[in-house]
């Protein structure tokens, strides 16, 4: 199942990506024709990843109602806005104001650790347990949004990510019951402006601009992705194939990830946590590569989706 945020008649809603990619409205569906009442928890993404089994139970109800119905049947959902087009609604990030930071880990592929080592003439030192940092609600923007290169930098770069999406409350949690606690996952544009990651000595000022962290184009449930450890990610910009990885070259896996950021510090259903990028990077190029306005840099994470974005004139 793929849950999107959609905005309709400047009304924020929830969807589901049915057959032939249309969009069923989950709240108007429960409603109208499951006799669910304005159900609080179809009201945003985040309610519905806190309402848990209950609110995925509704989704797929809805999904085998939508199915059920003839083509004529269909266009009556349509006439009554419960089933839409793509091109009727503009898609937001799946958690568009996130209630906490978005967790990111940083060097957690081999070879993207190599890479900026030989860019900077450093020695090659692989981390011994996960390195996070984060980026604040401000710099999420969702699928066909705006990167603004702003002023402050002049070496806009890019970083596909898998990020994970937790589902369930959790502190301390064991690696063997990390995915009892996973909602789903979704794709990560790890925007970063590389000059101001260098003068200020650490990565959150420089990977946090507004816009900074496009994420979508839509939330996969857990379910839809049998082994997120062995999934492809792409990076293309402007068509070009910039990076071409495997989950499976992870550092520290997913389980291990969360593992050890539960460690006393408790995580919450909506937490995104994002998990590292493979080499072919800008900064790392012979000669380094940095995006312009207009440039189009598309994150494809293979089972999840393909979220795009342009770079666009402060």
């Amino acid at each position: 199942m793929r849950f999107i945020t959609f905005a309709r008649k400047n009304q924020q809603r929830v969807g589901l990506i049915g057959a032939q990619d249309q969009i069923i409205d989950l709240a108007e569906v429960n409603r109208r024709y499951l006799k669910g009442g304005n159900s609080p928890f179809l009201a945003s993404m985040q309610a519905f990843i806190e309402a848990g089994a209950k609110a995925v139970q509704v989704a797929r109800k809805a999904e085998r109602y939508v199915a059920g119905k003839s083509a004529e049947e269909q266009k009556k959902l349509v006439g009554a806005g419960a089933l839409l087009k793509s091109s009727q609604v503009k898609l937001m990030a799946p958690i568009p104001y996130p209630k906490k930071n978005v967790v990111m880990l940083g060097i957690n592929y081999r070879e993207h650790v190599d890479e900026g080592a030989r860019a900077r003439s450093l020695e090659i030192k692989y981390p011994e347990h996960p390195v996070f940092f984060t980026k604040p609600a401000t710099s999420v923007i969702g699928h066909m949004g705006k990167v603004i290169h702003h002023k402050a930098t002049e070496r806009l770069d890019w970083e596909v990510e898998l990020a994970v999406v937790m589902g369930k409350k959790g502190r301390d949690i064991p690696r063997e019951r990390v995915y009892d606690y996973i909602f789903g996952y979704t794709v990560c544009l790890d925007m970063t402006a590389r000059d101001l990651q260098r003068i200020h000595g650490q990565w959150f000022k420089g990977k946090s601009l507004d816009t900074f962290c496009p994420i979508g184009p839509w939330l996969v449930h857990k379910s839809a992705l049998t082994d997120p450890q062995q999934v492809r990610l792409v990076c293309r910009v402007n068509g070009e194939v910039m990076q071409d990885g495997n989950t499976r070259d992870m550092i520290f896996d997913i389980a291990t990830t969360i593992e050890s950021l539960s460690k006393g510090m408790t995580l919450e259903p909506g937490d995104i946590i994002s998990t590292g990028t493979p080499s072919g990077v800008g900064f790392a190029r012979v000669p380094p590569v940095f995006l312009k306005p207009g440039d189009k840099v598309e994150g494809e994470v293979e089972g999840v989706g393909t979220l795009q974005v342009e770079i666009a004139e402060p």
